[in-house]
């Protein structure tokens, strides 16, 4: 398992290589970067300078003072300079600058992160420990009208949009024309440092209850069919019927033989489901419940073309992903030990 693991390790280096070159080269193809962005806000506001004082004033800036912007933002350097100057701060784990937010971009993320990790940790939670008994029970009672119910309910879940249903229950239960039941903004109240600890923890968990609605509701159906799938093709299989035939008992059966068995699939979702829950929040939601998350951070990234939280946000969801992927892998072992990672390659 050692050798396996240091091979996994040393394959990451090339992923990471090819999703950072990927990146960097899309990026000096797209137009409007910050420079360009900076200079036509100059220009704008020299022009609204000449209008207010009369004078034609200051139209256009000269070459000097563009040069002096593009060294600001580094854009002095040829591409290929700028790469690897790149690849050796991301090796020191030095993400860079914003252009937008003047921070280093690793203050950024952890500054974000709290509400990504809050929102993204529960909802993980929630959608195993609730969708796997689920779909065990779904599997067990095949065919009833249990399974048909709460099929239907899991498929309107997944049907439903996560932002629209944020503005239901917004409008129902959010001081909207209906209930003030829960608040709208933030994690927690402003006066939450003041509170006693039993009132923190209350306080906290109130304030998740409608965005962590929002973003869990999607998951259920997904997780809860693919357990149920998997529970039901191994239930039909011949060891489970001979274990029913040494006399062992449904619970024994399901929970000693089926169990370990259908599971490795499920471990299988995990890493896409972690990284999907920490760090693929909705804009949308977060918008919705003024949740100022890793999301939104990305996007506005993007709009506003600050490449280093771009470069240095995907580099560390990088990481994070291939880790977790490593981390599930060896699950394996623990799961079902017939799996041998000595064999990989043989």
């Amino acid at each position: 398992m050692l050798i396996y693991a240091a091979k996994r390790l040393l394959l990451m280096i090339p992923t990471i290589l090819g999703v950072l070159t990927i990146t960097f080269v899309v990026i000096q193809l797209v137009p409007g970067g910050p420079v360009d962005q900076l200079v036509a806000e100059m220009r704008a506001g020299s022009l609204g300078e000449g209008a207010r004082s009369g004078t034609a004033g200051r139209r256009d800036l000269d070459a000097k003072q563009i040069e002096e912007i593009k060294k600001l933002y580094g854009f002095d350097k040829p591409p290929h300079t700028r790469y690897f100057e790149m690849l050796a701060s991301f090796a020191r784990f030095d993400l860079g600058r914003s252009f937008m937010h003047n921070k280093d971009v690793w203050q950024l993320i952890k500054e974000k992160l709290p509400v990504s990790i809050s929102l993204g940790l529960w909802t993980f939670l929630l959608s195993y420990l609730i969708s796997i008994p689920l779909g065990i029970a779904k599997a067990v009672r095949e065919g009833s009208r249990f399974d048909t119910v709460t099929t239907m309910l899991a498929l309107v879940g997944f049907a439903l949009p996560g932002f629209a249903l944020g503005v239901l229950l917004i409008v129902l239960f959010a001081g909207g024309t209906f209930l003030d039941w829960f608040p709208l903004r933030g994690l927690t109240s402003e006066n939450w440092s003041s509170l006693a600890w039993p009132a923190r923890i209350v306080d906290y968990l109130w304030h998740l209850v409608l965005p962590l609605t929002c973003y869990a509701i999607g998951s259920f159906a997904v997780v809860t069919f693919l357990t149920k799938n998997t529970f039901v093709e191994e239930i039909r299989k011949q060891y489970v019927l001979v274990a029913r035939a040494k006399g062992l008992s449904e619970r024994q059966v399901l929970y000693k033989h089926v169990f370990r068995n259908a599971l490795i699939p499920i471990v299988t979702g995990f890493p896409s489901a972690f990284v999907a829950a920490f760090f693929a929040g909705s804009i949308l939601i977060e918008t919705l419940f003024s949740l100022d998350g890793l999301g939104l951070l990305s996007y506005e990234s993007i709009v506003r073309r600050d490449y280093p939280v771009v470069l240095g946000s995907l580099y560390f969801f990088t990481l994070i992903g291939l880790a977790v992927k490593l981390v599930a892998d060896l699950l394996y072992v623990v799961v079902d030990p017939r799996v041998q990672f000595g064999a990989v390659g043989k």
